[in-house]
C-alpha cells in the first residue's frame, strides 16, 4: 500500500443511523474520485474486518454498513479513517471490461431515431459512437444492478423523456442526459432507449446476482436480431458467458 495523505484530508467520515458509516470524497463526479472509492472498497475487503456487512459505493462516497454488536462505531470509524489514508496496491489493473451485446434495431430501439435526429447524425453514426468506447461503472443504483456509466460522447447526450414510460423492458439500454445505462429489470423509467441486450445483468438465481461492480467497465457490442435471439436462448439456458477482459 502507498500512503496517500491527500486522499485522507479530503475524506469526510460520519455516522449514518446506528449501523452505517459514510465516507465522502470531493463533491464532484470524476474518474479520479471513482478510482479512490473503488480502491478503498477493495482495500477494506482485503482487511476482512469483522462486523462489516455491506458496502455501497456511489459517485463520490462509500456507505459502509456494519453490525454494532460485533464492532463499535468508534472502532470502525478509526479503522476506516486509517484505511482512507492508503490506496490499494491494485486499482485499474484488477478492473474488468464486460462486453455487453446490444441490438440497436426495431422494437429494441424505440428512441434511436429521435436521438439521431436531435444530434444531427444518422442512426449508424449513433450506434458507432455509443459502442465505440469503454464506459466506467461509477455506481450501481436505482434498482439492483443498474449501472450508471461515465464517458458518454457529448454528441449523443439526450434529455430524459418529458413523460416517463410506465414500463421499460429488462435489458433496455438507454441515455439519460449525459449518461448511459442498462435497465436490469422491468420497471418505469424516463431514459431514451436506443437498444437492448439479451444478457441478464441482474439475476437473483446466480451465485453473484449482479454481473459487474462499480469500478469495472462496459463495452457495448452491436448485434443483429438473429444474434439477439440466439444469445437470449443461451442466456435462458444459463450457457451464455459474456466476454470479459482485464484492464491493461
Amino acid at each position: 500500500m502507498n500512503n496517500s495523505s491527500n486522499a485522507a484530508q479530503k475524506a469526510k467520515i460520519s455516522a449514518v443511523g446506528d449501523s452505517s458509516v459514510l465516507i465522502e470524497f470531493e463533491n464532484e463526479i470524476s474518474p479520479e474520485i471513482n478510482a479512490k472509492i473503488t480502491s478503498l472498497v477493495r482495500l477494506i475487503k482485503e482487511q476482512q474486518i469483522k462486523g462489516i456487512t455491506d458496502m455501497i459505493p456511489s459517485f463520490r462516497a462509500l456507505l459502509v454498513n456494519y453490525e454494532p454488536r460485533v464492532i463499535s462505531y468508534s472502532r470502525i470509524r478509526r479503522r476506516l479513517s486509517e484505511l482512507a489514508r492508503f490506496e490499494a496496491r491494485t486499482t485499474e489493473s484488477s478492473a474488468k471490461i464486460f462486453e455487453i451485446p446490444v441490438c440497436y434495431a426495431g422494437e429494441y430501439a424505440p428512441d434511436i431515431d429521435h436521438i439521431a435526429k436531435r444530434a444531427g447524425l444518422s442512426v449508424k453514426e449513433v450506434i458507432k459512437i455509443h459502442s465505440g468506447r469503454d464506459y466506467l461503472i461509477y455506481m450501481l443504483g436505482f434498482m439492483p444492478g443498474f449501472p450508471y456509466l461515465g464517458g458518454l460522447d457529448e454528441r449523443i447526450h439526450t434529455p430524459r423523456l418529458e413523460t416517463p414510460r410506465v414500463q421499460i423492458r429488462a435489458g433496455s439500454v438507454g441515455i439519460g442526459g449525459t449518461q448511459t445505462g442498462i435497465y436490469p429489470l422491468d420497471s418505469p423509467g424516463g431514459w431514451q432507449l436506443l437498444g437492448m441486450t439479451p444478457v441478464k445483468t441482474y439475476d437473483p438465481m446466480r451465485e453473484q446476482p449482479i454481473l459487474f461492480e462499480a469500478g469495472d467497465y462496459i463495452r457495448f457490442v452491436p448485434i443483429d436480431k438473429s444474434q439477439f435471439n440466439e444469445i437470449k436462448a443461451q442466456t435462458e439456458e444459463g450457457t451464455y458467458k459474456c466476454n470479459v477482459h482485464l484492464c491493461s
